[in-house]
């Protein structure tokens, strides 16, 4: 890895040790919610690879697909969270599983890639509140005007890769957020269950209609 210059830490983040560092958004513990819940929705899910979207350390995706043969694609825009990703899933003994693309959702995927669960951890700050989070990479938490650009961004690929009836977990910041989602998934996709397993975050379950 290139990190050697910064201090390498790590976070517990369910039966895992992710390392990272400050240059990388912080793996919060409670986001082993939302890796719990997408490993529940795998095990009835058909068979394919897992996406996971702005995967950071990508702790939220490892803990998806651990115990299971899924190929997990992981993927994220800053290349300093692509090494640790890397790093983390040939740590968890992954590494033959994983797969990390550094590249801009507009250009991560083929046209005709597609999976059955999506996992997605945008940014979702609202620009003119970055500075409450001071510690956090600004690149990493900064969503736009109302927080919701980047999740509209992972909206849009739901809707191009996911398979008819496939299920995107796409963490959120509060219920406002969810519930603005709701409103504005737009054709193709259905908002079908909120569950909020910290104070500080919320997870949608946004499920792929149609053939």
């Amino acid at each position: 890895m290139t990190s050697t210059a910064a201090q390498v830490r790590t976070e517990r983040i369910g039966t895992l040790d992710i390392a990272y560092d400050d240059r990388v958004l912080r793996p919060r513990p409670w986001t082993a919610a939302h890796a719990a819940w997408a490993a529940e929705v795998l095990r009835d899910a058909p068979a394919g690879p897992v996406l996971e979207l702005f995967c950071g350390a990508g702790h939220i995706g490892l803990l998806s697909v651990l115990g299971s043969d899924r190929r997990l694609v992981a993927v994220d825009l800053d290349p300093v969270a692509c090494e640790y990703a890397r790093s983390n899933a040939v740590a968890a003994g992954l590494g033959e599983l994983v797969e990390v693309r550094n590249a801009d959702l507009t250009q991560a995927l083929l046209d005709d890639e597609t999976f059955p669960v999506v996992v997605a951890d945008p940014p979702w700050v609202p620009s003119g509140r970055t500075g409450d989070y001071p510690e956090d990479p600004l690149t990493a938490i900064d969503g736009g005007p109302d927080g919701l650009a980047l999740a509209r961004s992972s909206l849009e690929i739901a809707r191009r890769h996911l398979v008819a009836g496939g299920v995107m977990l796409l963490q959120l910041g509060s219920q406002r957020q969810a519930e603005e989602v709701a409103r504005t998934t737009g054709a193709g996709l259905v908002l079908e269950e909120v569950r909020q397993p910290d104070p500080t975050g919320v997870v949608v379950s946004v499920r792929r209609t149609g053939g």
